[in-house]
């Protein structure tokens, strides 16, 4: 079952980013389902957050999406290489996203095999926010697009992991944040081998 709305319409995306992990995650492309279970995500958490692209208001071409109601793909590239993948949240005008940054692949794997130019299953296929998308076939030409839609959504199959398995750190590659930098906004699973490094 899809995520309702309700779920993404809330004021707490770190309470939401620590709710999407266990929950499964799926693209179908061309007619190529491919996914599985979210197992590391970070939040961020609108115009108060350093490290957000909304940070103070920011309010750009490329940013405009985040100020949309929760429940919509933000999708952008990031250093000109890798597409993110980013699940908006809260209400219109409140600029929250998650950060998928790594799934557990259950689903269509022979898929983002090739799309990953891969010849065998590894760890390297989903784990850290690059490879999520480019295994999951997400680009910006998705940017913005429902997460009620067939082509990008997120479902509730019963999956609960305990919250003495779940990690809460500070986010990766944010130093520039200053004090935000150090802010446990990074949630992901202990021990499952998908999750990006530092995972200790």
């Amino acid at each position: 079952m899809k995520l309702p709305l309700s779920f993404y319409q809330r004021n707490d995306v770190v309470n939401i980013s620590r709710e999407l992990l266990g929950k499964y995650l799926f693209t179908c492309i061309n007619g190529e389902t491919t996914g599985g279970y979210i197992v590391e995500t970070e939040a961020y958490n609108g115009v108060i957050d350093r490290a957000s692209h909304a940070f103070g208001n920011r309010l750009t071409p490329r940013t405009k999406i985040m100020y949309e109601h929760g429940g919509v793909a933000y999708v952008y590239l990031c250093y000109g290489i890798h597409e993110m993948f980013n699940v908006v949240t809260s209400t219109e005008g409140e600029p929250h996203a998650v950060l998928i940054r790594a799934i557990h692949p259950t689903d269509g794997i022979d898929i983002m095999l090739h799309r990953r130019k891969m010849d065998k299953l590894k760890r390297t296929i989903t784990s850290g926010p690059g490879s999520v998308a480019q295994a999951l076939g997400i680009s910006r030409q998705i940017n913005a697009i429902s997460l009620q839609s067939d082509a990008l959504w997120i479902e509730e199959r019963g999956l609960i992991i305990p919250d003495d398995q779940i990690a809460a750190v500070p986010r990766v590659g944010v130093g520039y944040a200053k004090e935000d930098a150090t802010l446990p906004y990074r949630f992901f699973v202990k021990g499952d081998e998908y999750v990006s490094k530092p995972n200790k």
